[in-house]
């Protein structure tokens, strides 16, 4: 099928400060404070919104009219966990290339340290059995963003995999070169420990020695962020230097997204390489809330059921009607908050894809633990996901969605 996304664009652009959003967003406003708010000073929020309409053929196949506001894939922000996705999403695709007998989601993966900056992982107590797996790890990842989790599947993957991967599939505004709150050199973040996986009398089934990146990654550009920032307690005056960090830009994580949700919209050397259980296995944990889960299982007054689901739901701790469904990944870190979703609603059938990344650092200082957060930056969320929602259910579409195969995901 034909990839919608780069032939049916629909662009709104603005650059720096204005006091009139673009014609996306040209009306009904004045009840969204904060969503008003943050477009009218881009410069301030580098505020970015992808937003993609979804029609079906006659066939149920999906058509994409996509909108985007502020989009600049050269303009550098902290992607923070939203790239635990795509890393996710590479460690099936990994598995299904392995074609070995007995390696499964399930089979038991110890990592162990080799050099000063590794730590082994040879138990994991929130898992039924006690023990890690490649199918554990991605759980934790999507149900409340475990940074170990992605860690282990980084160094079971290992950098030039994750980048010549990523850019295969045409994601070519991002890299990925750390392990996340570990903070270690870029050295050796190219240091990977050596793995084994073994059945269930402790036999290995795999074993791979420790390894190194044979390239190094860094960010385009050199960019630093901020004014000053902490570093050991010390307040450094000058940006932060985010080279060796990661890069995951707005239209690379809005297309991961969309690959999942609808591999056919793509060409098939553009998708993700899994099979339809591990798609299946992808899109319960993205959408399943942390009270839905038994292994891991999670105390509900610290994982709420929005926190990891900003859209509409993101400044509310209240239960998320069963009716809606968002499948995202999130991320929040020095003052970034973004999230990339296939946002729906089983009643009334809308559904539409929107990404956004939002900067809240007033200061302009980062390591200092003060960014508005819960008083812009969730509330920005909130409200775009429900003036997205309310345009939605206002549009008519010639054929409405058959949504059961996504309902019986979960």
């Amino acid at each position: 099928m034909k990839n919608y996304f780069f032939s049916l664009v629909t662009v709104f652009v603005i650059v720096g400060c204005t006091s009139q959003p673009p014609i996306l967003f040209e009306e009904g406003l004045e009840d969204y404070p904060t969503l008003q708010k943050v477009l009218s000073d881009t410069a301030k929020y580098q505020v970015q919104i992808l937003y993609t309409q979804i029609d079906r053929n006659e066939h149920g196949n999906p058509l994409f009219t996509p909108h985007s506001f502020n989009l600049d894939n050269n303009r550098y922000f902290y992607p923070a966990s939203t790239v635990k996705l795509p890393i996710a999403l590479l460690a099936l695709e990994w598995l299904e290339e392995q074609q070995i007998p007995g390696l499964t989601l399930e089979t038991t993966m110890l990592t162990d340290s080799v050099r000063p900056s590794q730590l082994p992982a040879l138990t994991d107590g929130s898992a039924q059995n006690g023990l890690p797996s490649i199918g554990h790890y991605i759980k934790k990842i999507l149900l409340v963003s475990d940074n170990d989790a992605s860690n282990r599947l980084y160094e079971l993957l290992g950098m030039d995999y994750i980048n010549q991967k990523l850019a295969e599939k045409g994601l070519l505004h991002s890299v990925i070169t750390q392990r996340l709150s570990f903070p270690i050199s870029p050295e050796e973040n190219r240091q990977f420990n050596p793995i084994r996986f073994v059945d269930n009398t402790g036999k290995a089934i795999l074993e791979i020695p420790a390894r190194q990146a044979d390239s190094a990654y860094v960010v385009p550009g050199y960019p630093k962020l901020g004014k000053a920032h902490y570093k050991n307690d010390s307040l450094i005056q000058g940006g932060m230097d985010f080279s060796y960090k990661n890069k995951f830009a707005l239209s690379d994580m809005h297309g991961v997204v969309q690959r999942i949700i609808f591999p056919e919209a793509f060409v098939e050397m553009e998708r993700f390489a899994i099979n339809e259980e591990h798609r299946n296995f992808v899109l319960k944990y993205m959408s399943m809330l942390p009270k839905e889960s038994d292994f891991p299982s999670y105390d509900t007054t610290e994982f709420y059921d929005s926190f990891s689901k900003f859209f509409k739901f993101g400044a509310d701790k209240n239960a998320i009607p069963a009716r809606f469904r968002l499948f995202n990944k999130t991320g929040w870190s020095y003052g970034h908050l973004i999230d990339g979703a296939y946002f729906v609603d089983f009643e009334t059938g809308v559904e539409f894809f929107v990404s956004a990344i939002v900067y809240v650092n007033e200061d302009q200082i980062l390591n200092d633990d003060k960014y508005e957060t819960d008083e812009v930056g969730l509330p920005f969320f909130s409200e775009l996901g429900e003036y997205l929602y309310q345009r939605e259910l206002k549009r008519k579409k010639q054929l409405m969605p058959d949504l059961s195969k996504m309902k019986l995901v979960y």
